[in-house]
């Protein structure tokens, strides 16, 4: 059954000294796709001004814009509602799949290009290896089975403790530390999955209400493995499950470094602070804040 969510994203810049100008891009509009639906889509900046959309290199709907006045503040406000559908079940489910037939078909430089190393994402990592021996967690005979445990099993390694981590930190941090955020969760998920050849990519993107599953307030991020037969398909390792209806995708990429929610840059001697209100809210069970 597919589920309707409006979404207030606010992000806001604080500077300690004024600046003469910022830049910025933003990954914020949910995917249009057959999956996905999204009914109407805003950003409003204060202070105001044009707002232009590009077309980034992975597909994803960007946006960007010049704020070239003074400012001590820059406030963004992005407003989307979408429609979601779940995923259809993989048929044949464990089993369906051998690594023999997953790296047959894996043809396309889309494709190879999800198995690199990527800045966030390192499969030859000496404390990945040393994790992944310590918790054996190793590849099974059927590639889903050996995706599934691999799920199961980060989702168990790793206490949620947001502010551990930032925006940048490698996976190193989580693997010594044994806590993260979701981004966290799928970076050493990606790395594991590249090692052992299944195609992987991040999603940014939100997290619908529910009680089953944790709820911060904050954008969400997870994994995607391509299958042979099925395409792409979500895990969610922060929550030990497979993505469905709940999961709204904004943009996917190598890892965090390809799709921030926002990225830029300001004119000016001075130090900035951003604070960030997620609000997502299912149709039906509330109302959102203008």
């Amino acid at each position: 059954m597919s589920a309707r969510y409006s979404i207030r994203h606010e992000l806001e810049f604080r500077y300690d000294a004024p600046v003469r100008g910022s830049v910025m891009t933003l990954f914020l509009s949910p995917v249009r796709d057959r999956r996905q639906q999204l009914r109407s889509f805003s950003i409003e900046t204060d202070p105001g001004g044009a707002v232009f959309e590009f077309r980034g290199p992975f597909g994803n709907r960007g946006h960007f814009f010049d704020r070239p006045g003074t400012h001590r503040a820059l406030r963004i406000v992005a407003r989307s509602r979408v429609e979601v559908s779940p995923p259809g079940e993989i048929a044949g489910g464990t089993g369906s799949c051998s690594w023999e037939t997953l790296a047959s078909a894996i043809r396309t430089p889309q494709l190879w290009l999800m198995l690199q190393p990527s800045r966030f994402a390192q499969p030859s990592s000496a404390a990945l290896g040393q994790f992944v021996a310590a918790r054996g967690i190793e590849k099974r005979d059927d590639v889903l089975e050996s995706i599934r445990a691999l799920l199961r099993g980060v989702y168990e390694a790793f206490e949620f403790s947001p502010g551990i981590t930032a925006a940048d930190s490698p996976i190193e941090h989580i693997l010594e530390t044994g806590r993260g955020v979701c981004q966290d969760y799928a970076h050493v998920m990606i790395s594991v999955l590249r090692g052992w050849g299944v195609p992987s990519r991040y999603v940014s993107g939100y997290l619908g209400p529910d009680g089953s599953l944790s709820s911060t307030n904050e954008s969400h991020a997870w994994v995607e493995c391509w299958l042979p037969g099925f395409g792409w398909r979500g895990f969610d390792p922060a929550n030990n499950c497979a993505c469905d209806e709940r999961h709204v995708r904004a943009a996917v990429g190598r890892d965090y470094a390809d799709v921030p929610p926002v990225r830029g840059v300001f004119r000016g001697a001075a130090n900035s602070a951003l604070g960030t209100r997620v609000k997502v809210v299912r149709d039906g069970q509330g109302e959102i804040e203008q």
